[in-house]
């Protein structure tokens, strides 16, 4: 009987039947055991299993930071509905009232920047929305040094009220110096591709910046307990932006620094071995 043409190219192109050894069958299913259709399974990591736990930690704490933020807004809200009116001039606002434009430029960068910036403490934003935090991230750059830059004009050319002494037109130098330097730093470490040590400085300079809302709480307590003097006044709102520096280092050096783990790459022979196993099966 003759064989049909495709019985001839069945024989032809099959291979002859091998039975698998004990060796065979281990190194066959060594590389196919654990790769099901589909893809790759993989085991849930830690990241993964206490992200929930950390995003609503993330936004406590950025809920924390707008309603400490809260305090000074509204204060500076009040103060520039004062100054858009006919106000009555005292020695408190005297100042204000003669040259305006730098406490209006303060109060309106500095609302923007403690609002906004305190989403740009949320992993969840900076990765579904890069977009977002870039783009704020840069209004903030600007925010944040009008804020400064308005804090220094204010303390080295505003008349000096009752309660301010050198002591504080020190601190107050110095620490809106710091916050110029740290945002200048942010800056030049990001165009550097240096993420970790971007937000590092970013979260220097918010700290700095959240000052005024701390110091609502160390002149009433430290007001209650030392009294209210010059050298009182100046010690308490330094104690302000220093407390602030340290929950910021704080919060820096326990920030976990997820790296992903690096994929193991078989030896040569490891994968020829592989490859001749799937060819078995």
């Amino acid at each position: 009987m003759d064989e049909r043409p495709a019985d001839v190219a069945v024989r032809s192109t099959a291979r002859p039947y091998t039975a698998p050894t004990r060796g065979n069958a281990r190194r066959a299913t060594r590389g196919t055991a654990q790769r099901p259709i589909g893809g790759t399974v993989r085991p849930p990591t830690r990241g993964t299993a206490q992200r929930p736990a950390q995003g609503r930690h993330t936004w406590l704490v950025i809920t924390g930071l707008i309603m400490l933020s809260l305090i000074p807004v509204i204060a500076g809200s009040v103060r520039l509905a004062e100054l858009s009116g006919d106000p009555e001039v005292t020695a408190a606002n005297a100042r204000f009232v003669a040259s305006p434009l730098p406490v209006v430029l303060h109060v309106v960068s500095a609302t923007l920047y403690t609002l906004v910036g305190a989403f740009q403490f949320s992993p969840n934003i900076r990765r579904r929305w890069p977009r977002w935090h870039r783009g704020a991230g840069r209004v903030l750059v600007v925010a944040g040094l009008t804020v400064a830059g308005s804090a220094l004009w204010m303390a080295q050319f505003y008349p000096r009220i009752e309660g301010s002494g050198d002591l504080l037109y020190l601190f107050r130098m110095a620490f809106a110096t710091a916050m110029v330097v740290s945002i200048v730093l942010a800056f030049v470490a990001i165009r550097r591709r240096e993420i970790a040590r971007h937000r590092a400085w970013m979260t220097r300079a918010y700290a700095l910046g959240l000052g005024a809302g701390t110091q609502v709480f160390t002149l009433w307590i430290g007001g209650e307990i030392f009294g209210r003097t010059e050298l009182s006044n100046a010690l308490l709102m330094g104690t302000a932006w220093s407390i602030n520096l340290v929950v910021a280092e704080w919060a820096i050096r326990r920030r976990p620094t997820h790296r992903r783990p690096a994929r193991k790459q078989p030896a040569r022979g490891a994968r020829s071995v592989v490859a001749t196993g799937r060819q078995h099966v």
